[in-house]
C-alpha cells in the first residue's frame, strides 16, 4: 500500500480552516469540496488513458483521453458524500457508485448495510472517498469489497488520517493495489477513536447532527 500526503500551501489553508471549530456547516462543505478537488488531481496522477487523434484549427495532433472502462467513484456513506462533488468536478466522466459501512457490534467489524454499484469490477480503477482515516476498520472493510468483486487499483481520497488507522491498512492490504491520499497524517487517536488534533466528526460537520 502506498500513501501520499498532499504537501502544498492551498491544502494546508483551507485544512486549517476545516479544523477550526468556528467554521460553520456552509463554510465547511465548501472549504471541503475545493479540498478533495485539489487532493483528486494528486490521486488521478496515474488515472488510466488512451491516444486519440484529433484536429486543432491549426493541424491534427494526438492527444489523450481516458481510457475504458471509466473509473468507478464511490463514497462511502454518510460522510464521503460532502466529497462527492469536489471529486466529479475534476472526473466528470467517471461513473459513481455508493457504499454503506455500518460496525456490527458483535464482531466490532465493518459491514456493508447498502450498495449500488457492478458486481463485477474487472479491470475498473476505483476511487473510495471518506473524509476520516482513524482506526481504518471502514476503509479497509471497503477495500476488500471492492477488490473481492475485480477492482485492480484502488485510490482512497481522505480529508486526515491517524497513524494508527494507516498502520492497520498497511497491514491489512499488504501486496494488494492501493493508495491513499491525504492532507494530512496527524498525530493519532483519543481514547475516543477520533483523530488528534483532527477536525471533530466530519459528518456532522458537513450534515449538522441529525440522525
Amino acid at each position: 500500500m502506498r500513501i501520499h500526503v498532499v504537501d502544498h500551501p492551498l491544502v494546508a489553508h483551507k485544512l486549517t480552516t476545516l479544523r477550526d471549530r468556528r467554521t460553520d456547516s456552509p463554510t465547511f462543505r465548501r472549504l471541503a469540496d475545493e479540498l478533495v478537488t485539489l487532493l483528486a488531481y494528486e490521486a488521478t496522477r496515474d488515472v488510466r488513458t488512451e491516444a486519440v487523434d484529433i484536429e486543432t484549427p491549426v493541424a491534427p495532433t494526438t492527444g489523450v483521453r481516458l481510457s475504458h472502462p471509466r473509473p468507478l467513484v464511490v463514497p462511502i456513506l454518510r460522510a464521503g458524500l460532502g466529497m462527492l462533488d469536489g471529486m466529479v468536478r475534476l472526473l466528470p466522466t467517471a461513473e459513481v457508485g455508493f457504499l454503506g459501512m455500518i460496525r456490527n457490534e458483535e464482531t466490532l467489524k465493518a459491514e456493508s448495510y447498502a450498495t449500488r454499484m457492478p458486481d463485477d469490477l474487472s479491470g475498473r480503477q476505483v476511487y473510495v472517498l471518506d473524509p476520516m482515516l482513524a482506526t481504518g476498520g471502514t476503509l479497509v472493510a471497503s477495500i476488500k469489497l471492492l477488490i473481492d468483486r475485480g477492482a485492480d487499483d484502488v485510490t482512497a481520497l481522505c480529508l486526515l488520517a491517524a497513524p494508527e488507522g494507516v498502520e492497520v491498512m498497511e497491514r491489512e492490504l499488504s501486496g494488494l493495489p492501493v493508495t491513499v491520499v491525504t492532507a494530512s497524517v496527524d498525530e493519532g487517536l483519543n481514547d475516543r477513536a477520533y483523530i488528534v488534533p483532527g477536525l471533530g466528526d466530519a459528518g456532522d460537520r458537513l450534515y449538522g447532527m441529525a440522525g
